[in-house]
C-alpha cells in the first residue's frame, strides 16, 4: 500500500518561518518515507498510515512555538500501489505536457 499526503506545519507567528518549517522537514528523515518540499507543504509517501502518521507527528514536534499549526491531507488509495511520481505522470499524459505554469 502507499499512501500520499501533504504536510504543512509552521509556528504561528510574523516573519519568516523557514527556520522551524526545516526542522519539520529534517524530523522526516527519521522515517521510512519519501518526500519532496513544495512552497505549500511537503508532499510525503509512506508505506502504511501508521508510518505517514507518526512522521507528520514527529514533524509537527519538532517545530518550536507557542502555537503551532498542522495541516495533513492523506490520499489513501487503498486499491492500487500508484506513487506520487505516478498521481503526476497521469495528468501529464492528459495535458500532453508537465504541469507547470512556466514561472520563474
Amino acid at each position: 500500500m502507499t499512501v500520499v499526503a501533504l504536510l504543512s506545519t509552521a509556528p504561528v507567528r510574523e516573519g519568516s518561518m523557514a527556520d522551524e518549517v526545516a526542522k519539520a522537514v529534517e524530523a522526516l528523515e527519521e522515517f521510512d518515507v519519501a518526500y519532496e518540499t513544495n512552497p505549500m507543504g511537503t508532499v510525503i509517501e509512506a508505506g502504511s498510515a501508521g508510518e505517514l502518521f507518526a512522521a507528520a507527528q514527529a514533524a509537527h514536534e519538532a517545530v518550536d512555538g507557542d502555537r503551532v499549526s498542522t495541516f495533513l491531507k492523506i490520499d489513501d488509495k487503498r486499491t492500487s500501489e500508484e506513487s506520487a511520481a505516478e498521481k503526476v505522470e497521469a495528468v501529464e499524459e492528459h495535458l500532453g505536457r508537465e504541469p507547470s505554469g512556466g514561472r520563474d
